[in-house]
């Protein structure tokens, strides 16, 4: 028998009510729930819903909200109404179901409950612990009061004077202006090969591998890796489904040679040729000439992350490998994450002409193109002279607190950890002596209220190497001195265990 129209279909209308304490307003408190009770079949289609007099007197609020309620619910497709009859559940709204069909009963007819692809990315959770701002936390920034004054009045006057660039939709390259601006600094810097047309402006490393597996990497594609390697590059290249060919790296970086013997016509792979990531190691000219001639005969590419060369503390920042490329087989990758702040959410890629077209569409699926306030701030800070300006006075900071965090950690931890002053980056590797294990440490150092770095967490098939990395940067002294002293005490309790 059907439900009688002049009565609510089910008891869910009768008991409708809204809290005056809440803080969310009544109209959209009594829309959710007349909402709530159509959708769980608490109202039937067909059934009318109480006059607005009625629930406006029930409810104690004004009969104004309750209409303009029901007018809601009727543009939405809720309910309908009928002159001189009332306001009805719409018949076009599906009843659920009164039971789940069993998973026992039927397995063979029930979909699976997700598909490979949720698989293959939900078990690359971000390690939480890169998100905290404790010493010895890496990829942490220092920023003076003199860029952030600098920064303020820069992004005042953009918004005093607001840009067609970023008052609409831009080029998915970028801002030609940056783009300009960073193909200067990257030719006179880092001895890039470019011109402002093969740089995207995107934001930020992680996303210029994302684009570029997308466009080169076809699932069981060889890929080579340095071994240890950048955790979140291994993880993005097994959510591609890549093939991936860990390769060991010694005193002169990657060893071609191996990798050549275990995937000679890999499609690409993935160096941090200035300052190998974790271990610091530089890649011999030797080396590079190898490894490009490899691409070039290959036909391979070559992803070079060059994420903090902007720091050295002895002599200039060594040239790009891409700079000695001839066979236009390099894609450079940068950001000002690591010499600005990393919630700028800015860095570029230097593409070859042959991948420009494609990763440019793909950039343009993925999120349009960069936020152009941001661009333009940025483009000024570099176009007057600031950027140069910021990357000296951080450098001396830096270069301090390296030399103050390694004096404390020769003095006060000399039994337990070997220490060497990086002559370029953010971070200092530590080898632990024989006997410790580093993600043990790790685990101490956590309890204690401190962040270091197992490098063994680093490794894929090398046999690992005992060591932790500490990051220097974005800590004033009296914070290091302080991550010392608990790193000594997290030490201790591992001792009295």
């Amino acid at each position: 028998m059907s439900p009688n129209p002049r009565t609510p279909g089910r008891s869910g209308l009768l008991s409708l009510s809204v809290d005056r304490t809440s803080s969310v307003p009544l109209f959209r408190q009594l829309h959710s729930e007349l909402r709530r009770v159509i959708l769980s079949g608490d109202a039937t289609p067909g059934s009318r819903l109480p006059a607005t007099r009625d629930l406006a007197a029930k409810l104690g609020v004004s009969r104004t909200s309750v209409v303009a309620v029901y007018e809601q619910l009727l543009a939405e497709g809720y309910v309908q109404g009928k002159v001189g009859a009332g306001t009805f559940v719409s018949r076009d709204i599906l009843q659920p179901p009164r039971e789940l069909p069993s998973s026992k009963a039927a397995p063979s007819r029930l979909p699976s409950a997700r598909p490979l692809s949720v698989a293959r990315y939900a078990g690359l959770k971000p390690d939480a612990g890169q998100f905290a701002a404790l010493p010895f936390n890496t990829g942490r920034c220092s920023v003076d009061g003199r860029t952030l004054k600098i920064l303020r009045k820069l992004t005042t006057a953009q918004l005093r004077a607001p840009n067609a660039l970023w008052l609409g939709y831009s080029d998915p390259l970028g801002d030609p202006r940056l783009r300009e601006a960073l193909a200067h600094y990257l030719r006179a810097s880092r001895g890039v090969q470019c011109d402002p047309a093969q740089i995207m402006v995107l934001s930020g490393i992680q996303q210029a591998i994302d684009l570029v597996l997308k466009v080169l990497i076809e699932p069981g594609d060889a890929v080579w890796i340095e071994d240890p390697t950048y955790p979140a590059l291994h993880a993005a290249l097994k959510a591609a489904q890549a093939d991936i060919v860990p390769v060991p790296v010694d005193g002169q970086g990657i060893v071609v040679s191996a990798g050549v013997a275990a995937s000679p016509m890999a499609r690409a792979v993935y160096v941090t040729p200035s300052h190998q990531s974790p271990s610091g190691v530089v890649l011999s000219m030797a080396r590079r000439l190898e490894l490009l001639a490899w691409a070039r005969d290959a036909r391979s590419w070559v992803i070079e992350d060059d994420y903090d060369s902007e720091f050295r503390y002895a002599g200039r920042p060594l040239a790009s490998l891409q700079g000695i490329d001839r066979g236009e087989r390099v894609i450079y990758l940068g950001t000002f994450s690591k010499v600005i702040f990393p919630g700028l959410r800015l860095g570029y890629a230097v593409i070859p002409y042959e991948l420009l077209d494609a990763i440019t569409a793909a950039r343009f699926l993925a999120d349009r193109h960069p936020p152009g306030l941001i661009e333009s701030v940025v483009t000024d800070f570099i176009e007057q002279g600031h950027f140069d300006a910021h990357i000296r006075r951080m450098s001396a900071q830096y270069r301090g607190a390296r030399d103050y965090l390694a004096g404390a950690l020769k003095t006060r931890l000399g039994e337990f950890l070997d220490v060497s002053t990086p002559d370029q980056g953010m971070n200092m590797l530590a080898p632990l002596h024989p006997g410790w294990d580093d993600a043990s440490v790790a685990r101490a150092a956590l309890e204690r209220g401190v962040v270091v770095r197992p490098l063994s967490a680093f490794y894929v098939a090398a046999p690992p190497v005992s060591a932790v990395v500490l990051g220097f940067t974005g800590y004033d002294t009296i914070t290091l001195q302080a991550g010392v002293d608990r790193l000594v005490s997290a030490f201790g309790d591992i001792v009295q265990q």
